[in-house]
This record gives C-alpha cells, structure tokens and sequence, in this order.
C-alpha cells in the first residue's frame, strides 16, 4: 500500500463542512488541505453507482488538474426500509434549481417511510469512502460505516447534510444536535479515515 509522503493534498470536493472535517483530522499529520472548489476546479459528473467508483472519479480528476495527490469522499445514506437509498444519490436528492436543500431531502426521505406504515424499519446507515488518488494514477480505499435510526422531525441545526435526522445506534441525540467533536469521534468519516491513517501515513 502507497503511502503518503506529501504535506499538501487537494480534497475534491466544494462542500464546506467535509473540507473544515477532513481539514481538522489531517491538521495533526502537518499537511495542508486546499479544496477543490478553492481552486477552481470544476465537479467532475459522477457516472458510477458505488460510493468507491465515484470517490475514484472525483479523486483522480483532481491530482490530473492539479499535479497534487487528491483526497475524495463520497459518501450517503442508505435507509434499509428503501432498498438502501437514497445511496450514493444522497446529494441528488436534495437538488434543485437553487442549490442543494437537505431539509426537502430529509422530508422526502421520511414521507417515504411514512407511506410504508406506522411500524416501518427505520434503521439506517451513513457510509463514507475515502479514495485518495496520486497524478501517475494511482489510488487508495478506505470505507466506513456507522448504523443508526432515522428519526423525525429534524432535530438539531449543527452538522451537515442528513445528521439532523440520524441517530447513531446506542445514542439518544442526532448528529444534528452532538457536540460536533462527539460527532466527529463516531462518524462514518472518522471510522474511514482511521483507517486511512492506519495504512497510508508513515
């Protein structure tokens, strides 16, 4: 397994809150952390239908544009009681013409599981997968999970994304309404991330 030596990487993504969480977990490795949508890059269309093709794709379109090493997550929730979506179209779902709006994600995931009945499975998952990409082509996966429930209304106005209405499984408070550093401690991010560390930093 490569290792990375580099003390800037470029994260390949234009979302504010994965670049202030991955930039602190790589802040005590010394490296520095540009995004994508800092540089200007554009957002690669991704064509795949796993969390892993798509980390690929964004990964890799970044190192070529910039000569640098890329890290990419893509990540989403899959909600057992919908056959696992909305996966890897997590973000799809809260599009519209004016930006991203997760609070009409939220609600169209529960008004979903809300037509299945009272007594619904709402058991879900977060998945993130890192991919961290070299310019010569080169690449590394690391997966992470975390299980929980859904619950609703929405609760809690930190985090990003679905974490208002996730609770994590033995937890009573959402990710929405954790302590961002409690949140960050048991995030699919972080269990990814770990083992990023474990394997790719010397």
């Amino acid at each position: 397994m490569r290792k990375l030596t580099e003390k800037k990487i470029v994260l390949a993504s234009h979302n504010a809150g994965k670049l202030r969480e991955i930039g602190a977990l790589l802040a005590p490795f010394g490296i520095e952390v540009v995004s994508a949508g800092d540089l200007g890059l554009d957002e690669p269309e991704e064509t795949e239908n796993t969390f892993a093709g798509n980390a690929r794709i964004k990964a890799h379109y970044a190192a070529k544009e910039t000569g640098l090493p890329a890290l990419s997550d893509d990540s989403g929730l899959m909600v057992d009681a919908l056959n696992g979506a909305p996966g890897v179209y997590t973000a799809d779902w809260a599009e519209t013409p004016s930006g991203r709006d997760f609070p009409m994600a939220m609600k169209k995931v529960n008004d979903k599981l809300e037509a299945l009945g009272d007594d619904v499975d709402r058991s879900a998952t977060f998945n993130a997968t890192l991919c961290i990409a070299w310019p010569d082509g080169h690449d590394e996966i690391f997966a992470g999970q975390v299980h929980g429930e859904l619950t609703w209304p929405m609760r809690g106005d930190r985090g990003f994304g679905f974490d208002p209405v996730f609770i994590p499984n033995g937890e009573t408070e959402t990710f929405g309404e954790m302590d961002p550093a409690r949140k960050s401690a048991m995030s699919h991010r972080t269990v990814a991330f770990q083992l990023l560390k474990d394997n790719a930093f010397e």
